[in-house]
């Protein structure tokens, strides 16, 4: 089966929020759909509207009283403390809200249909998927289920032999790596800021033998990720030989993210992504962190048209150009915000010199090569 990639969405996250004060309390999956909406690159009969994941699709990685918590904490908006305290719910990050187990038992159903999907032979794009931190038994860093997990183990279960992950957020994909350590279906490779939380994946972790992790520091630039997709992230993925690829594309590595020091333009990514499709035959791409709802929304809109092989570096319509003069930010708030932000989907490129530490974390990446054990 084959045909035009397709876009897993919801009006879920429209009018679902972790709060006014949560990092997360701004429009991404929404703007993300509006403005590929009024770009003209997302049509109607490319469009599925997300189902929600049962509590038994999602135990097939979550623990059964783990997720009878979450459940419960929506139906209750509150848990007792010990309860918050076992699973991390109302805890770090990790806010009792009204849609708690809906949203992101929607996204996990996303990934779960994606994956489906994806081994028929689609391209499959869900930017509310990509919470790569969650925890078998607990939430995680704003992430209450592990949709990418979740999404490969679908694909292994419907006989896919190899699946390689790479996440461009700009926190390391914690809980896709333990996930499958050690499993040789699975190679997990991770670009992530070092010293971020939370604080792991050293280049020299290879977990099980299965996860390849590439810390950057501060300040990465459009030529350094460049640098580091041409000579470790394809010349590994050529080498694992996966029949499927999920791509994780957090916008928080972004230069105009605030929960991030590196200095990408959204050109990087998307050039990130176009390089890796190719990869594999069966493509499933995800969102991910981004904090910022002019960064996150011209990123993720920007990825379905590479995904679509169209050059997302456009003067946005007038329609695009009246959904970003509509967003607001109380981040930013008595500070002027850049023009830029209205008039253009694609940020201004960030070049500059590969630096050594760059070029040193691609060396130890590829030691070893090819076997990726």
């Amino acid at each position: 089966m084959s045909g035009s990639p397709l876009f897993i969405g919801s009006e879920i996250y429209r009018s679902s929020s972790y709060g006014s004060k949560h990092p997360l309390a701004i429009p991404r999956v929404s703007a993300a759909i509006d403005l590929a909406r009024a770009m003209g690159w997302l049509t109607p009969e490319v469009y599925i509207d997300s189902p929600v994941a049962t509590p038994a699709e999602l135990c097939r990685f979550h623990a059964p009283d783990y997720v009878d918590a979450v459940r419960r904490a929506e139906v209750e908006q509150r848990l007792p403390a010990e309860l918050c305290e076992r699973y991390a719910i109302g805890r770090m990050g990790n806010p009792i809200f009204p849609e708690v187990f809906r949203r992101p038992a929607t996204a996990a159903g996303a990934s779960l249909l994606g994956a489906a999907l994806v081994a028929e032979g689609r391209t499959v794009y869900s930017p509310a998927g990509g919470t790569h931190h969650g925890r078998p038994d607990r939430a995680s860093g704003f992430c209450y289920f592990n949709d990418p997990v979740l999404a490969i183990l679908r694909l292994l279960d419907l006989g896919m032999e190899r699946v390689l992950y790479v996440d461009l957020d700009a926190h390391h994909g914690d809980g896709v790596q333990d996930a499958f350590h050690d499993d040789d279906r699975v190679l997990t490779v991770s670009v992530h800021e070092a010293g971020r939380w939370p604080r792991t994946g050293l280049v020299e972790d290879r977990a099980g033998g299965m996860a390849r992790n590439l810390p950057v520091p501060a300040g990465f630039n459009d030529c350094e990720l460049a640098y580091v997709v041409e000579h470790a992230l394809v010349p590994l993925g050529e080498a694992f030989e996966p029949g499927a690829i999920v791509i994780q594309c957090g916008a928080d590595a972004l230069a105009d993210d605030p929960l991030s020091l590196l200095d990408l333009s959204n050109r990087a990514l998307w050039d990130a992504v176009a390089a890796l499709l190719p990869l594999a035959p069966r493509r499933l791409v995800l969102g991910g962190g981004g904090y910022n709802p002019w960064s996150v929304g011209r990123c993720w809109a920007g990825v379905w048209a590479v995904v679509n092989g169209i050059d997302p570096d456009q003067a946005p319509t007038p329609e695009a150009a009246e959904i970003l003069r509509g967003f607001s930010w109380t981040r930013r708030r008595g500070h002027p915000l850049p023009e830029r932000w209205f008039t253009a989907m694609a940020d201004p490129p960030n070049y500059g010199p590969v630096r050594p530490e760059i070029r040193s974390v691609v060396a130890a990446v590829r030691r070893g090569w090819p076997a990726p054990a």
